[in-house]
């Protein structure tokens, strides 16, 4: 595995290391002060499988630069990590098609547990932004706690819509779900509003929301 950090302090690049090299052993992780050097990084090393992305960088906006690695490399999985933790900004990564949002201000356990769920092809959202009432009246899906037992069949998910569901919960785009399943992109559209329709939500932020709330295991052996 091949892993680029993408921090201007380089404290929390060598902090970093440390967490991935625990996570993940023999990892090549590289390194990137800002944009400039991100981009570079992309371009020489085509096999990176993960970003790490810093949003406050000191040549360029951090969306900005999000949302170029989601245009150009599709397929290259981009957690956040950020001192910032409102949920706009959450929001607004997360509709770009991250993997991740990790707050700076993440005790050690956290990250480590974050990053796991990440590599086995999950998508972390922390948790106090799940709590918070604003995002509740949003999102017409229950809480962990009080959500009924339900299947995807019982709101009416297919089998192929499963596989597109899954794909969306680590950040692919319709072009890459396309290839992945061999699919036209009309179809995948059609996949992805029947996918919201039947989890009562508008957007797939908020899908994937539900679906991490309803506790569903979706496939995991799909790759872009």
């Amino acid at each position: 595995m091949k892993i680029l950090i993408v921090d201007d302090h380089a404290l929390i690049r060598e902090a970093l290391q440390g967490v991935l090299k625990n996570l993940k052993r023999g990892a090549v992780v590289l390194e990137a002060s800002d944009s400039r050097q991100a981009m570079e990084a992309v371009a020489t090393h085509s096999d990176i499988n993960l970003i790490l992305l810093d949003l406050n960088l000191p040549d360029r906006g951090g969306f900005s630069v999000l949302a170029e690695l989601r245009e150009r490399y599709p397929t290259v999985a981009i957690v956040v990590l950020s001192a910032i933790q409102d949920r706009a900004h959450v929001m607004r990564a997360l509709d770009l098609g991250v993997v991740g949002y990790i707050p700076k201000s993440a005790r050690r356990e956290v990250m480590l547990s974050a990053l796991r769920l990440v590599f086995a092809g999950g998508v972390y959202i922390p948790p106090e932004i799940l709590a918070r009432e604003e995002m509740s009246h949003s999102i017409s899906v229950p809480t962990r706690n009080d959500r009924p037992i339900i299947s995807p069949a019982e709101v009416g998910l297919s089998d192929r819509q499963l596989e597109v569901l899954a794909l969306l919960m680590q950040g692919k785009n319709n072009k890459v779900i396309c290839r992945t399943l061999n699919l036209a992109e009309p179809t995948v559209k059609n996949h992805v509003t029947a996918i919201l329709r039947a989890l009562k939500v508008t957007n797939r932020t908020e899908a994937v929301i539900a679906a991490n709330e309803f506790g569903w295991k979706l496939p995991t052996t799909l790759k872009a």
